[in-house]
């Protein structure tokens, strides 16, 4: 077995001088830094006393699952010889708060829409979309379900 280890720092920026001295005292943004790559605005979901005009967490972690997928999708259409031209997906995925504050998400959903060149792939190109769920290292890390509700279409 092959590891590999990630490494990220947060920093939070919302402090206003008076830190958590209240629940309303403080902003919930801050930066997610990386070494080498650029730096992102974060903060918590609008519905936390979040800014909604910065990436949260949640947010990101559905952009995780549903790029880990494309990423082994065209993995499996290349090495299928199937020429992936065009590929976007417009994933949600629930997620619920119990009485005490406590949340997790229920499911997802992948929408991904696949232009490709070969009309006589087009079930191929569909099918693997099981299989990159399969190998998404994401995917595999969840523990709930995820749907695939893919759109194969060919280029004209």
């Amino acid at each position: 077995m092959k590891s590999h280890r990630y490494h990220s720092f947060i920093k939070w920026t919302g402090n206003y001088g008076k830190g958590t001295k209240s629940y309303s005292s403080y902003d919930r943004s801050y930066d997610i830094i990386i070494s080498n790559k650029p730096t992102l605005k974060g903060s918590a979901d609008s519905a936390f006393r979040g800014d909604a005009s910065m990436h949260n967490p949640e947010d990101l972690f559905l952009v995780s699952l549903s790029s880990c997928h494309m990423l082994w999708y065209l993995h499996l259409c290349a090495d299928a010889n199937i020429t992936v031209v065009n590929y976007c997906d417009k994933a949600s995925a629930k997620m619920n708060i119990s009485e005490g504050g406590k949340g997790f998400f229920e499911e997802a959903t992948l929408r991904p829409q696949v232009i490709i060149l070969e009309k006589d792939k087009f079930e191929l190109a569909k099918s693997l979309h099981q299989q990159a769920n399969e190998y998404c290292f994401i995917a595999n890390s969840c523990n709930f379900p995820i749907h695939h509700k893919p759109i194969i279409s060919i280029l004209d």
